[in-house]
């Protein structure tokens, strides 16, 4: 008997990430750090016979890397949703963001003890928007707190 697989239309968005990609970002004052102008780069390779997506990124200020990360999406099987894993150099466990796909643009969101978040990959031709809004305990209201746009590089 076969396993499940992920939807093949599905998958192909997914892989749409596939590449390397460049940009200006800007991050809000957070518990973080103090926010500010950067430069974003990340690489994604589609990976597990083409069942996930595996994301290298690499923040940099003054031409210095001051932030790393690493991603890992999956389509879980019977459905449409997109799972994301995300490790990165502050060391919290990861916690799958849980996502959908709306149109070009695929929605995330995730709740940890150090709050709630929402996350927006905006697609149009070669190039995306990401966007975290993030609610901090005791917080009412979603606040922005990265903007990015990415351009794909080749």
């Amino acid at each position: 008997m076969q396993p499940p697989r992920p939807d093949l239309a599905h998958l192909a968005r997914l892989h749409r990430f596939a590449g390397r990609w460049s940009g200006p970002e800007h991050a809000s004052p957070s518990p973080w750090g103090p926010g500010g102008a950067s430069i974003g780069h990340g690489a994604y390779h589609v990976a597990l016979d083409g069942t996930a997506l595996i994301q290298e990124y690499r923040q940099e200020k003054d031409d210095q890397v001051v932030f790393r990360g690493h991603g890992v999406f999956l389509i879980e099987p019977g459905s449409e949703d997109v799972l994301w894993w995300w490790f990165d150099s502050m060391g919290f466990p990861p916690e799958p963001a849980r996502g959908r796909w709306h149109g070009d643009t695929l929605h995330f969101e995730k709740t940890t003890p150090r709050g709630e978040a929402r996350y927006r990959y905006e697609f149009a031709d070669d190039r995306y928007r990401f966007v975290i809004e993030n609610r901090f305990p005791g917080q009412s209201e979603f606040a922005e707190f990265i903007r990015a746009d990415y351009f794909r590089q080749d």
